[in-house]
Protein backbone atom coordinates (compact mmCIF):
# COMPACT_ATOMS: atom_id res chain seq x y z
CA UNK A 1 0.00 0.00 0.00
CA UNK A 2 1.58 3.14 -1.25
CA UNK A 3 0.12 6.36 1.01
CA UNK A 4 0.36 9.59 0.06
CA UNK A 5 -0.60 11.68 2.81
CA UNK A 6 -1.63 15.80 1.76
CA UNK A 7 -1.27 18.94 4.53
CA UNK A 8 0.14 19.22 7.82
CA UNK A 9 -3.22 19.77 10.40
CA UNK A 10 -0.57 20.53 13.31
CA UNK A 11 1.06 17.04 13.28
CA UNK A 12 -1.94 15.37 13.27
CA UNK A 13 -1.47 14.24 9.78
CA UNK A 14 2.20 12.64 11.22
CA UNK A 15 0.46 11.00 13.36
CA UNK A 16 -1.66 9.27 11.31
CA UNK A 17 1.50 8.53 8.93
CA UNK A 18 3.35 7.03 11.61
CA UNK A 19 -0.10 4.90 12.55
CA UNK A 20 -0.06 4.36 8.95
CA UNK A 21 3.47 2.90 8.31
CA UNK A 22 3.26 0.68 11.27
CA UNK A 23 0.28 -1.12 9.66
CA UNK A 24 2.34 -1.96 6.73
CA UNK A 25 1.78 1.09 4.31
CA UNK A 26 4.93 3.14 2.39
CA UNK A 27 4.10 6.80 3.04
CA UNK A 28 4.84 9.53 1.17
CA UNK A 29 4.29 13.78 2.49
CA UNK A 30 3.01 16.39 0.16
CA UNK A 31 1.84 20.11 1.92
CA UNK A 32 -0.62 21.00 -0.51
CA UNK A 33 -2.41 19.64 -3.54
CA UNK A 34 0.00 20.65 -6.36
CA UNK A 35 3.16 18.79 -4.91
CA UNK A 36 0.86 16.02 -4.18
CA UNK A 37 -0.40 15.74 -8.15
CA UNK A 38 3.41 16.19 -8.56
CA UNK A 39 4.07 13.27 -6.47
CA UNK A 40 1.69 11.13 -8.27
CA UNK A 41 3.42 11.97 -11.92
CA UNK A 42 6.63 10.61 -10.41
CA UNK A 43 5.70 8.03 -8.15
CA UNK A 44 2.13 7.15 -7.63
CA UNK A 45 0.06 6.08 -4.78
CA UNK A 46 -2.52 3.85 -3.89
CA UNK A 47 -4.31 5.81 -1.72
CA UNK A 48 -4.34 9.64 -0.90
CA UNK A 49 -5.62 10.86 2.17
CA UNK A 50 -5.91 14.48 2.08
CA UNK A 51 -6.44 17.54 4.74
CA UNK A 52 -10.31 18.63 4.08
CA UNK A 53 -9.28 22.26 4.32
CA UNK A 54 -7.45 21.56 0.97
CA UNK A 55 -10.10 22.04 -1.05
CA UNK A 56 -11.15 18.21 -2.19
CA UNK A 57 -13.43 19.23 -4.71
CA UNK A 58 -10.92 21.26 -7.04
CA UNK A 59 -8.59 17.65 -6.46
CA UNK A 60 -10.36 15.16 -7.51
CA UNK A 61 -11.47 16.53 -11.31
CA UNK A 62 -7.83 17.12 -11.68
CA UNK A 63 -6.86 13.57 -10.65
CA UNK A 64 -9.91 12.41 -13.54
CA UNK A 65 -7.88 15.02 -16.07
CA UNK A 66 -4.76 12.57 -15.82
CA UNK A 67 -6.30 9.42 -15.42
CA UNK A 68 -5.54 8.63 -12.33
CA UNK A 69 -7.89 6.28 -10.26
CA UNK A 70 -7.03 6.60 -6.79
CA UNK A 71 -9.29 6.63 -3.80
CA UNK A 72 -9.38 9.60 -1.89
CA UNK A 73 -9.66 9.61 2.31
CA UNK A 74 -10.65 13.09 3.62
CA UNK A 75 -9.34 13.71 6.78
CA UNK A 76 -9.96 16.29 9.42
CA UNK A 77 -10.12 17.65 13.24
CA UNK A 78 -13.56 17.06 14.96
CA UNK A 79 -16.54 14.49 14.10
CA UNK A 80 -19.17 17.06 12.61
CA UNK A 81 -21.49 15.54 10.05
CA UNK A 82 -21.83 18.77 8.10
CA UNK A 83 -17.88 18.24 7.52
CA UNK A 84 -17.36 14.62 6.66
CA UNK A 85 -20.92 15.11 4.45
CA UNK A 86 -19.28 17.64 2.78
CA UNK A 87 -15.94 15.59 1.98
CA UNK A 88 -18.32 12.77 0.66
CA UNK A 89 -19.79 15.32 -1.90
CA UNK A 90 -16.78 16.35 -3.23
CA UNK A 91 -15.15 12.96 -4.16
CA UNK A 92 -13.91 11.68 -1.01
CA UNK A 93 -14.57 8.00 -0.21
CA UNK A 94 -14.77 8.24 3.38
CA UNK A 95 -14.20 11.01 6.31
CA UNK A 96 -11.28 10.18 9.03
CA UNK A 97 -11.13 12.27 12.36
CA UNK A 98 -8.47 13.55 13.91
CA UNK A 99 -6.41 12.70 15.91
CA UNK A 100 -6.56 9.96 14.49
CA UNK A 101 -7.66 6.39 15.99
CA UNK A 102 -5.39 3.72 14.93
CA UNK A 103 -7.78 1.31 14.51
CA UNK A 104 -9.97 3.31 12.30
CA UNK A 105 -7.18 3.92 9.65
CA UNK A 106 -6.38 0.10 10.01
CA UNK A 107 -9.81 -0.55 8.92
CA UNK A 108 -9.61 2.23 5.61
CA UNK A 109 -5.98 0.80 4.69
CA UNK A 110 -8.02 -2.53 4.56
CA UNK A 111 -11.00 -1.88 3.14
CA UNK A 112 -9.07 -0.01 -0.18
CA UNK A 113 -6.33 -2.67 -0.46
CA UNK A 114 -9.45 -4.81 -0.86
CA UNK A 115 -12.30 -2.55 -2.33
CA UNK A 116 -14.15 -4.30 -3.90
CA UNK A 117 -11.67 -6.72 -4.85
CA UNK A 118 -13.27 -9.86 -3.00
CA UNK A 119 -12.18 -13.11 -4.83
CA UNK A 120 -15.48 -15.11 -3.61
CA UNK A 121 -16.16 -18.68 -5.28
CA UNK A 122 -17.97 -21.82 -4.56
CA UNK A 123 -18.73 -23.54 -7.39
CA UNK A 124 -16.12 -26.46 -8.58
CA UNK A 125 -15.53 -24.53 -12.32
CA UNK A 126 -14.48 -21.64 -10.34
CA UNK A 127 -12.23 -23.32 -8.18
CA UNK A 128 -10.35 -25.03 -11.41
CA UNK A 129 -9.28 -21.79 -12.28
CA UNK A 130 -8.35 -20.54 -8.95
CA UNK A 131 -6.32 -23.11 -8.97
CA UNK A 132 -4.69 -23.16 -11.53
CA UNK A 133 -4.09 -19.25 -11.42
CA UNK A 134 -2.35 -20.32 -7.85
CA UNK A 135 -0.14 -22.50 -9.47
CA UNK A 136 1.26 -20.51 -11.97
CA UNK A 137 1.42 -17.21 -9.88
CA UNK A 138 5.08 -17.53 -8.89
CA UNK A 139 6.36 -17.51 -12.15
CA UNK A 140 7.44 -14.46 -14.19
CA UNK A 141 5.18 -15.69 -16.97
CA UNK A 142 2.93 -13.27 -18.67
CA UNK A 143 -0.47 -13.83 -18.18
CA UNK A 144 -3.82 -13.25 -20.13
CA UNK A 145 -7.31 -13.21 -18.75
CA UNK A 146 -10.36 -13.78 -21.07
CA UNK A 147 -13.88 -13.72 -20.13
CA UNK A 148 -17.43 -11.80 -20.49
CA UNK A 149 -17.29 -8.39 -19.50
CA UNK A 150 -18.09 -8.25 -15.76
CA UNK A 151 -16.61 -11.98 -14.82
CA UNK A 152 -14.06 -10.58 -12.46
CA UNK A 153 -11.08 -10.65 -14.90
CA UNK A 154 -9.00 -7.97 -12.73
CA UNK A 155 -9.99 -9.94 -9.57
CA UNK A 156 -8.33 -12.54 -11.07
CA UNK A 157 -5.50 -10.48 -12.10
CA UNK A 158 -4.96 -9.13 -8.19
CA UNK A 159 -5.64 -12.66 -7.02
CA UNK A 160 -2.49 -13.30 -8.74
CA UNK A 161 -0.70 -10.76 -7.60
CA UNK A 162 -1.50 -11.66 -4.30
CA UNK A 163 -0.13 -15.40 -4.77
CA UNK A 164 3.15 -14.16 -6.86
CA UNK A 165 6.30 -13.48 -5.56
CA UNK A 166 5.95 -9.72 -5.98
CA UNK A 167 3.22 -8.99 -3.93
CA UNK A 168 4.82 -6.72 -1.31
CA UNK A 169 5.59 -4.16 -4.42
CA UNK A 170 3.25 -2.36 -6.69
CA UNK A 171 -0.14 -3.58 -8.58
CA UNK A 172 -0.75 -1.39 -11.34
CA UNK A 173 -3.65 -1.42 -13.75
CA UNK A 174 -4.37 0.75 -16.95
CA UNK A 175 -7.39 0.27 -18.74
CA UNK A 176 -7.02 0.69 -22.37
CA UNK A 177 -10.36 0.90 -23.45
CA UNK A 178 -11.16 4.25 -20.70
CA UNK A 179 -7.98 6.05 -22.21
CA UNK A 180 -8.00 8.16 -25.83
CA UNK A 181 -5.78 6.28 -28.10
CA UNK A 182 -3.38 9.90 -28.59
CA UNK A 183 -2.77 9.54 -24.61
CA UNK A 184 -2.22 5.60 -24.52
CA UNK A 185 1.60 5.96 -24.58
CA UNK A 186 1.96 8.50 -22.62
CA UNK A 187 -0.21 7.32 -19.95
CA UNK A 188 1.86 3.38 -20.25
CA UNK A 189 4.94 4.76 -20.73
CA UNK A 190 5.81 8.35 -19.06
CA UNK A 191 6.66 12.04 -21.09
CA UNK A 192 9.30 14.29 -20.41
CA UNK A 193 8.46 17.69 -19.97
CA UNK A 194 7.36 19.54 -23.35
CA UNK A 195 6.89 16.35 -25.38
CA UNK A 196 3.71 17.68 -26.31
CA UNK A 197 1.56 20.39 -25.38
CA UNK A 198 0.21 19.84 -22.15
CA UNK A 199 3.29 18.18 -20.86
CA UNK A 200 3.93 20.71 -18.35
CA UNK A 201 6.18 18.50 -16.10
CA UNK A 202 8.04 14.95 -17.01
CA UNK A 203 5.52 11.92 -15.42
CA UNK A 204 6.22 8.75 -15.30
CA UNK A 205 4.15 6.03 -16.98
CA UNK A 206 2.37 3.05 -15.47
CA UNK A 207 5.38 0.74 -16.58
CA UNK A 208 7.88 2.87 -14.06
CA UNK A 209 4.66 3.32 -11.60
CA UNK A 210 5.12 -0.86 -11.76
CA UNK A 211 8.51 -1.48 -11.58
CA UNK A 212 9.44 -4.37 -9.30
CA UNK A 213 5.13 -5.80 -9.56
CA UNK A 214 2.53 -6.22 -11.51
CA UNK A 215 1.40 -4.46 -14.63
CA UNK A 216 -2.56 -4.74 -15.35
CA UNK A 217 -3.40 -4.18 -19.39
CA UNK A 218 -7.02 -4.44 -19.08
CA UNK A 219 -9.02 -4.99 -22.58
CA UNK A 220 -6.12 -4.82 -24.19
CA UNK A 221 -7.62 -5.62 -27.27
CA UNK A 222 -8.45 -2.10 -27.81
CA UNK A 223 -4.95 -0.88 -28.13
CA UNK A 224 -3.56 0.54 -31.99
CA UNK A 225 -1.77 -2.00 -33.29
CA UNK A 226 0.83 1.14 -33.65
CA UNK A 227 1.17 1.14 -29.98
CA UNK A 228 1.30 -2.41 -29.68
CA UNK A 229 4.17 -2.91 -31.02
CA UNK A 230 6.29 -0.33 -29.05
CA UNK A 231 4.73 -2.83 -26.31
CA UNK A 232 6.07 -5.95 -27.29
CA UNK A 233 9.48 -3.82 -27.50
CA UNK A 234 9.01 -3.00 -23.99
CA UNK A 235 7.89 -6.33 -23.01
CA UNK A 236 10.96 -8.45 -24.69
CA UNK A 237 13.58 -5.58 -23.75
CA UNK A 238 12.09 -4.72 -20.43
CA UNK A 239 13.09 -1.21 -21.46
CA UNK A 240 10.58 1.52 -22.10
CA UNK A 241 11.26 5.15 -23.74
CA UNK A 242 9.19 7.85 -22.35
CA UNK A 243 7.54 10.66 -24.76
CA UNK A 244 10.16 12.81 -25.59
CA UNK A 245 12.79 11.07 -23.76
CA UNK A 246 16.19 10.36 -25.04
CA UNK A 247 17.25 7.04 -23.66
CA UNK A 248 15.52 3.88 -22.33
CA UNK A 249 14.57 3.45 -18.70
CA UNK A 250 14.72 -0.14 -17.27
CA UNK A 251 11.59 -1.68 -15.97
CA UNK A 252 11.27 -4.61 -14.00
CA UNK A 253 7.55 -5.95 -14.27
CA UNK A 254 5.09 -8.76 -14.80
CA UNK A 255 3.00 -8.48 -17.45
CA UNK A 256 -0.87 -9.42 -16.72
CA UNK A 257 -3.47 -8.56 -19.50
CA UNK A 258 -7.39 -9.43 -20.03
CA UNK A 259 -9.76 -9.50 -22.92
CA UNK A 260 -13.36 -9.94 -23.37
CA UNK A 261 -12.79 -10.35 -27.18
CA UNK A 262 -10.96 -13.64 -28.73
CA UNK A 263 -7.74 -12.41 -29.72
CA UNK A 264 -6.86 -15.16 -31.87
CA UNK A 265 -9.61 -13.71 -34.25
CA UNK A 266 -8.54 -10.14 -33.77
CA UNK A 267 -5.31 -11.70 -34.82
CA UNK A 268 -6.83 -12.84 -37.89
CA UNK A 269 -8.67 -10.15 -38.79
CA UNK A 270 -5.81 -8.10 -38.10
CA UNK A 271 -6.57 -5.99 -35.10
CA UNK A 272 -3.87 -7.68 -32.89
CA UNK A 273 -0.61 -8.65 -33.60
CA UNK A 274 0.63 -12.07 -33.56
CA UNK A 275 3.97 -11.98 -31.84
CA UNK A 276 2.15 -9.72 -29.10
CA UNK A 277 -0.67 -11.99 -29.07
CA UNK A 278 2.15 -15.60 -28.47
CA UNK A 279 4.18 -13.30 -26.00
CA UNK A 280 1.20 -12.49 -23.45
CA UNK A 281 -0.94 -15.87 -23.78
CA UNK A 282 2.22 -17.79 -21.87
CA UNK A 283 -0.61 -18.93 -19.94
CA UNK A 284 -4.34 -18.35 -20.68
CA UNK A 285 -7.05 -18.19 -17.53
CA UNK A 286 -10.43 -18.16 -18.85
CA UNK A 287 -12.66 -16.70 -16.03
CA UNK A 288 -16.24 -18.77 -16.56
CA UNK A 289 -19.42 -16.27 -16.87
CA UNK A 290 -21.71 -16.58 -14.12
CA UNK A 291 -24.30 -18.74 -15.76
CA UNK A 292 -21.56 -21.10 -16.00
CA UNK A 293 -21.23 -21.00 -11.93
CA UNK A 294 -24.46 -21.06 -10.91
CA UNK A 295 -22.72 -22.17 -7.15
CA UNK A 296 -21.35 -18.74 -6.92
CA UNK A 297 -24.22 -16.27 -7.02
CA UNK A 298 -25.67 -17.25 -3.58
CA UNK A 299 -22.11 -16.62 -2.06
CA UNK A 300 -21.48 -13.53 -3.97
CA UNK A 301 -24.79 -11.91 -3.69
CA UNK A 302 -24.31 -12.14 0.11
CA UNK A 303 -21.19 -10.60 0.46
CA UNK A 304 -22.26 -7.70 -1.72
CA UNK A 305 -25.59 -7.15 0.41
CA UNK A 306 -23.26 -7.20 3.84
CA UNK A 307 -21.13 -4.75 1.64
CA UNK A 308 -23.77 -1.98 0.39
CA UNK A 309 -25.74 -2.60 4.34
CA UNK A 310 -22.41 -1.45 5.79
CA UNK A 311 -21.87 1.42 2.92
CA UNK A 312 -24.69 2.80 3.18
CA UNK A 313 -25.18 2.50 6.61
CA UNK A 314 -28.36 0.61 6.82
CA UNK A 315 -29.76 -2.58 8.68
CA UNK A 316 -28.09 -5.85 7.69
CA UNK A 317 -30.31 -8.10 5.96
CA UNK A 318 -30.15 -11.95 4.84
CA UNK A 319 -30.96 -12.39 0.91
CA UNK A 320 -34.84 -14.37 1.76
CA UNK A 321 -34.78 -17.89 0.00
CA UNK A 322 -37.48 -17.06 -2.88
CA UNK A 323 -35.20 -14.20 -3.65
CA UNK A 324 -32.15 -16.44 -3.61
CA UNK A 325 -34.20 -18.52 -6.55
CA UNK A 326 -35.15 -15.45 -8.34
CA UNK A 327 -31.30 -14.70 -8.56
CA UNK A 328 -30.35 -18.49 -9.64
CA UNK A 329 -32.72 -18.01 -12.32
CA UNK A 330 -31.66 -14.95 -13.79
CA UNK A 331 -29.05 -14.68 -17.61
CA UNK A 332 -27.08 -12.33 -15.99
CA UNK A 333 -25.57 -10.96 -19.03
CA UNK A 334 -23.44 -8.16 -17.22
CA UNK A 335 -22.47 -11.02 -14.73
CA UNK A 336 -20.95 -10.57 -11.11
CA UNK A 337 -21.08 -6.33 -12.31
CA UNK A 338 -24.45 -6.89 -12.67
CA UNK A 339 -25.62 -8.71 -9.75
CA UNK A 340 -23.73 -6.36 -7.52
CA UNK A 341 -25.56 -3.26 -9.14
CA UNK A 342 -28.59 -5.45 -8.43
CA UNK A 343 -27.97 -6.34 -4.94
CA UNK A 344 -26.86 -2.86 -4.27
CA UNK A 345 -30.33 -1.97 -5.35
CA UNK A 346 -32.06 -4.46 -3.37
CA UNK A 347 -30.50 -3.22 0.19
CA UNK A 348 -32.09 0.32 -0.61
CA UNK A 349 -35.64 -0.87 -1.42
CA UNK A 350 -35.81 -3.49 1.08
CA UNK A 351 -38.20 -3.33 4.50
CA UNK A 352 -38.47 -6.30 6.81
CA UNK A 353 -36.23 -9.07 8.16
CA UNK A 354 -34.99 -10.23 4.63
CA UNK A 355 -34.38 -8.52 1.20
CA UNK A 356 -37.32 -10.55 -0.80
CA UNK A 357 -38.28 -10.67 -4.37
CA UNK A 358 -40.23 -7.48 -3.78
CA UNK A 359 -36.48 -5.66 -3.91
CA UNK A 360 -34.94 -7.58 -6.37
CA UNK A 361 -35.12 -5.54 -9.88
CA UNK A 362 -33.90 -7.37 -12.21
CA UNK A 363 -33.16 -5.16 -16.39
CA UNK A 364 -34.87 -7.35 -19.30
CA UNK A 365 -33.17 -7.25 -22.91
CA UNK A 366 -33.30 -3.88 -23.12
CA UNK A 367 -31.41 -2.68 -20.00
CA UNK A 368 -35.34 -1.63 -18.31
CA UNK A 369 -35.72 -2.71 -15.20
CA UNK A 370 -38.19 -4.57 -14.10
CA UNK A 371 -40.53 -5.02 -11.53
CA UNK A 372 -41.71 -8.66 -10.22
CA UNK A 373 -44.49 -7.57 -8.29
CA UNK A 374 -46.01 -10.88 -8.56
CA UNK A 375 -42.93 -12.90 -7.58
CA UNK A 376 -43.98 -13.22 -3.80
CA UNK A 377 -46.98 -15.36 -4.69
CA UNK A 378 -45.36 -18.83 -4.66
CA UNK A 379 -43.60 -18.52 -0.83
CA UNK A 380 -47.64 -18.31 0.14
CA UNK A 381 -48.30 -21.14 -1.57
CA UNK A 382 -46.17 -23.52 -0.60
CA UNK A 383 -46.66 -27.21 0.44
CA UNK A 384 -47.57 -28.31 3.70
CA UNK A 385 -45.68 -28.70 6.32
CA UNK A 386 -43.27 -25.43 5.53
CA UNK A 387 -46.49 -23.43 4.83
CA UNK A 388 -47.02 -21.22 7.82
CA UNK A 389 -43.21 -20.73 7.77
CA UNK A 390 -43.40 -19.52 3.88
CA UNK A 391 -46.22 -17.10 4.73
CA UNK A 392 -44.19 -15.60 7.60
CA UNK A 393 -40.74 -15.30 5.13
CA UNK A 394 -43.17 -13.73 2.26
CA UNK A 395 -44.80 -11.48 4.50
CA UNK A 396 -42.76 -8.86 4.61
CA UNK A 397 -42.09 -8.74 0.96
CA UNK A 398 -46.07 -9.08 0.29
CA UNK A 399 -46.36 -5.57 2.17
CA UNK A 400 -43.82 -3.96 -0.14
CA UNK A 401 -45.55 -4.62 -3.27
CA UNK A 402 -49.09 -4.21 -1.81
CA UNK A 403 -47.22 -0.69 -1.14
CA UNK A 404 -46.61 -0.64 -5.56
CA UNK A 405 -49.92 -2.15 -5.95
CA UNK A 406 -51.79 0.24 -8.72
CA UNK A 407 -48.59 2.01 -10.14
CA UNK A 408 -47.37 1.88 -13.31
CA UNK A 409 -43.97 -0.18 -14.21
CA UNK A 410 -42.87 3.61 -15.07
CA UNK A 411 -44.45 4.92 -12.34
CA UNK A 412 -42.16 2.98 -9.72
CA UNK A 413 -38.89 2.88 -11.94
CA UNK A 414 -39.25 6.70 -11.43
CA UNK A 415 -39.53 6.54 -7.72
CA UNK A 416 -36.77 4.36 -7.66
CA UNK A 417 -34.30 6.85 -9.87
CA UNK A 418 -35.73 9.79 -7.65
CA UNK A 419 -35.00 8.15 -4.45
CA UNK A 420 -31.62 7.10 -5.92
CA UNK A 421 -30.28 9.89 -7.05
CA UNK A 422 -31.85 11.89 -3.76
CA UNK A 423 -29.75 9.04 -1.67
CA UNK A 424 -26.61 10.15 -4.01
CA UNK A 425 -26.75 13.72 -3.38
CA UNK A 426 -27.81 14.25 -6.59
CA UNK A 427 -24.40 12.91 -8.32
CA UNK A 428 -25.69 11.18 -11.48
CA UNK A 429 -22.44 8.64 -11.67
CA UNK A 430 -23.37 7.19 -8.40
CA UNK A 431 -26.84 6.41 -9.23
CA UNK A 432 -26.28 5.13 -12.87
CA UNK A 433 -23.72 2.92 -11.54
CA UNK A 434 -26.43 1.70 -8.48
CA UNK A 435 -28.97 1.89 -10.99
CA UNK A 436 -26.91 -0.36 -13.06
CA UNK A 437 -27.91 1.62 -15.99
CA UNK A 438 -25.64 3.77 -18.34
CA UNK A 439 -25.25 7.59 -17.49
CA UNK A 440 -26.56 8.17 -20.86
CA UNK A 441 -30.05 6.27 -20.02
CA UNK A 442 -29.74 8.33 -16.46
CA UNK A 443 -29.71 11.47 -18.28
CA UNK A 444 -32.01 10.99 -20.71
CA UNK A 445 -35.02 9.55 -17.92
CA UNK A 446 -34.12 12.51 -15.89
CA UNK A 447 -34.79 14.88 -19.07
CA UNK A 448 -38.28 13.44 -19.91
CA UNK A 449 -39.32 13.51 -15.85
CA UNK A 450 -37.72 17.32 -16.15
CA UNK A 451 -40.60 17.73 -19.12
CA UNK A 452 -43.15 16.05 -17.07
CA UNK A 453 -42.70 18.62 -14.41
CA UNK A 454 -40.98 16.57 -11.94
CA UNK A 455 -38.37 18.00 -9.56
CA UNK A 456 -34.79 16.48 -9.92
CA UNK A 457 -32.22 16.47 -7.42
CA UNK A 458 -29.14 18.53 -8.32
CA UNK A 459 -25.71 17.40 -7.42
CA UNK A 460 -24.72 18.45 -3.91
CA UNK A 461 -28.11 18.61 -3.10
CA UNK A 462 -29.22 17.77 0.75
CA UNK A 463 -31.56 14.80 0.83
Amino acid sequence: MRLLIVGTLNGQLGAASQIAIERGAKVTHAPDIDTALGTLRTRGADLLMVEISLDIPSLIPKLRAEHFSIPVVACGIGTDPKIAAAAIRGGAKEYIPLPPDAELIAAVLEAVTEDSQAFIYRDPIMKNVAALAEQVAPSEASILITGESGTGKEVMARFVHQKSRRANKPFVAVNCAAIPENLLESELFGHEKGAFTGAVARRIGKFEEADGGTLLLDEISEMDVRLQAKLLRAIQERQIDRVGGGKPVNVNIRIIATSNRNLQEEVKAGNFREDLFFRLNVVNLRVPSLRERPADIAAIAAHFAKKYADINQVEEREISPDAMKMLQAHHWQGNVRELENTIHRAVLLASGDTIGTGAILLPDASGNLTFNAGGNAPAAAAPSGDAGASVMDGASDLEEAASLVGKTVAEVERELIIDTLKHCLGNRTHAANILGISIRTLRNKLNQYQTEGVSIPQPGAPV
